[in-house]
């Protein structure tokens, strides 16, 4: 019994490359963790502006 896995896709039209068949090498993060850590810098920085401005 064959994977369906393996099977071949259609052919994509205009040569496209099939991109999430490469698989490549380095960190794995969560898009939450991308979107958070950005979002409470700016959070973080209009505290100390609040806070430390004369």
């Amino acid at each position: 019994m064959a994977d369906k896995k393996s099977a071949p896709l259609p052919a994509s039209s205009g040569g496209l490359m099939r991109f999430f068949e490469d698989e490549t090498k380095g960190f794995k993060l969560d898009p939450k963790i991308i979107v958070t850590i950005p979002i409470s810098l700016i959070v973080v920085s209009w505290i100390a502006d609040l806070f430390l401005a004369p």
